[in-house]
């Protein structure tokens, strides 16, 4: 006869990781003729139209130019631009008549309200994109705010075949130092034919995936240049996913991952401004009107 009770056994909960996948794809014209003269392209690739879907990304530019480039100063506020240079030289704010080059990343907070842009036609060739990311409602009309972050100096990390630069939020091991108010994950992913990555990324944050070369894949789907590939919304916005991406080509591949903290917050935009309300836009009407931006 045994006289020890029996123990329970312990109760092991086992957490289950969320593997993110491409909700949809969006294929892209070919750049069409910009607003900035003749020898402007560009390639729509998000609007403010689609503001419910993209949150916390407003707008994304894929500009070209080759020659002169008719662009003179014009006011933002409201949000901030995050501009990474794909090709070629184009001066940069703030940074003593130094250029940004490819690789480059600059971000600008225009809060309150910026002026910035050159004084005169630049001429030059070059590919950048500019993304518009909302501010926090609470942080909307902070202080403008200016960072450089070079490519030599974004924290790099290379893992059998693939190779990624942090310019923004965290990948593997590395840590990026680059101010948010916005949390937001920027890494620039390079994947020899065969080679693949795995990025957590917070179940709250969206994104998207935009190839420079090749093709990449998210489980069954393959996205190439030309298209934009949204990430699927987890069930739950609590704990971490994972995005694996993969090369399954013969040739290299080239993406940049934008992904961030959705705001779930209505805005309110008109050209260059961004706000939570019309009265909001009209403010910043008035302001720049009156001269109170900041010259950057």
């Amino acid at each position: 006869m045994c006289l020890l009770a029996a123990r329970p056994r312990p109760h092991y909960v086992e957490r289950m990781t969320i593997t993110r996948s491409l909700a949809r794809i969006k294929s892209l014209p070919p750049p069409a003729p910009g607003q900035f003269g003749p020898q402007h392209t560009a390639i729509e690739v998000i609007t403010p139209s689609e503001w419910e879907d993209a949150d916390p990304f407003i707008l994304l530019m894929d500009d070209r130019a080759h020659g002169r480039l008719n662009a003179g100063p014009h006011p933002h506020a409201g949000f901030e631009t995050v501009s990474f240079l794909v090709d070629g030289a184009i001066p940069s704010e703030n940074s003593g008549g130094e250029h940004l080059t490819p690789g480059d990343v600059e971000w600008t907070t225009t809060g309150s309200g910026i002026v910035h842009g050159p004084d005169k036609p630049i001429d030059g060739r070059f590919r950048m994109l500019q993304l518009w990311l909302t501010l926090p409602k609470a942080d909307r009309w902070t202080e403008p705010d200016h960072q450089l972050v070079r490519r030599d100096d974004a924290p790099a990390r290379q893992d059998d075949g693939a190779e990624v630069r942090l310019y923004s939020g965290a990948s593997g091991p590395l840590r990026s130092t680059t101010r948010n108010r916005v949390p937001v994950t920027l890494v620039d992913i390079r994947l020899a034919p065969g080679a693949s990555i795995t990025q957590v990324l917070p179940a709250s944050h969206n994104g998207f995936l935009y190839p420079l070369e090749g093709v990449v894949t998210v489980g069954p789907d393959a996205l190439a240049v030309q298209q934009v590939g949204w990430l699927d919304r987890p069930a739950t916005a609590s704990g971490e996913t994972e995005l694996v991406i993969g090369n399954h080509g013969s040739e290299p591949a080239r993406v940049l991952l934008y992904a961030g903290e959705r705001q779930n917050t209505p805005i309110a935009w008109y050209g260059p401004f961004i706000g939570d309300t019309r009265q909001d836009i009209v403010r910043s009407i008035e302001r720049y009107k009156s001269g109170t931006f900041v010259r950057v």
